[in-house]
């Protein structure tokens, strides 16, 4: 059974669905989606992003900046929105959370819009992400102070050997997890953040569940695949966080 939290910490979910190169695109697609759920995401918008790809070459890794456009299409409140761009779909949504229960259906929706406007050929890789913001409250003597007892909310922490000095300016710890299913991973990432409130430690719990094997979904169990990713990502979520932090999330019994 899921659980309910009345202060989540989920600042940002996005579900996103990359098709093969070989599905027809053109510039047509993004007007003719828009006609399909611009009831539901009527404030249109053109923006162009920024991608930061990573190559190994006979010299070394190659980082490479590309810049596309990218349709978006937000509710009124902009707080859930779609990405349209070459091969690619994103459903966005960010905090306040409105729950999977109403997130799912708009996933679906501009997932269909999709697939009954073009003839998606395959699936190159298909996500879903939860960013979480995970505050602490204490008492901290210095604006950079986030010194906490990890053992006491996190299972999924950084460890300092007895060796080592015990003090840390800073901190990233991440694995990708073999999650049992074929092909599924999920990118686990744990790291410290910005204060934005006095005597209160901040950090970033990062989740990003892919399915690493190119086609391995067909195009109409990508949504099943979604349903699923969303259970393991909770699962995953849960086995991170200690009950402490859970009392913190006013975990509703």
């Amino acid at each position: 059974m899921s659980r309910k939290y009345a202060n989540p910490p989920i600042i940002e979910a996005v579900c996103e669905f990359r098709f093969t190169p070989d599905s027809p695109w053109d510039l047509t697609i993004p007007g003719l989606v828009y006609e399909k759920i611009g009831d539901e995401f009527p404030v249109k918008e053109q923006r162009v992003v920024q991608q930061v790809e990573i190559g190994e070459t006979e010299q070394g890794l190659r980082h490479q900046v590309r810049a596309s456009e990218r349709m978006w299409f937000l509710t009124t409140d902009r707080n859930i929105f779609v990405q349209l761009g070459t091969h690619l779909l994103a459903v966005n949504s960010l905090k306040p959370y409105p729950t999977w229960a109403r997130l799912k259906p708009r996933i679906e929706r501009a997932f269909r819009a999709v697939v009954e406007t073009v003839e998606v050929t395959g699936l190159e890789r298909t996500g879903l992400r939860y960013i979480n913001r995970i505050e602490i409250p204490g008492e901290f003597e210095k604006p950079d102070d986030y010194q906490i007892d990890f053992d006491q909310y996190f299972e999924f922490r950084p460890h300092l050997g007895h060796n080592l000095p015990q003090t840390m300016t800073d901190f990233i710890v991440g694995s990708v997890l073999d999650v049992g299913k074929p092909g599924d991973r999920c990118r686990v990432q744990l790291t410290n953040a910005v204060r934005d409130r006095p005597n209160v430690a901040a950090f970033i719990l990062d989740l990003d569940y892919f399915l690493a094997e190119r086609e391995a979904v067909a195009v109409d169990r990508a949504l099943e695949w979604v349903e699923n990713a969303h259970q393991q990502v909770e699962a995953i979520f849960e086995g991170c966080v200690s009950d402490r932090l859970r009392a913190i999330f006013g975990e509703e019994k």
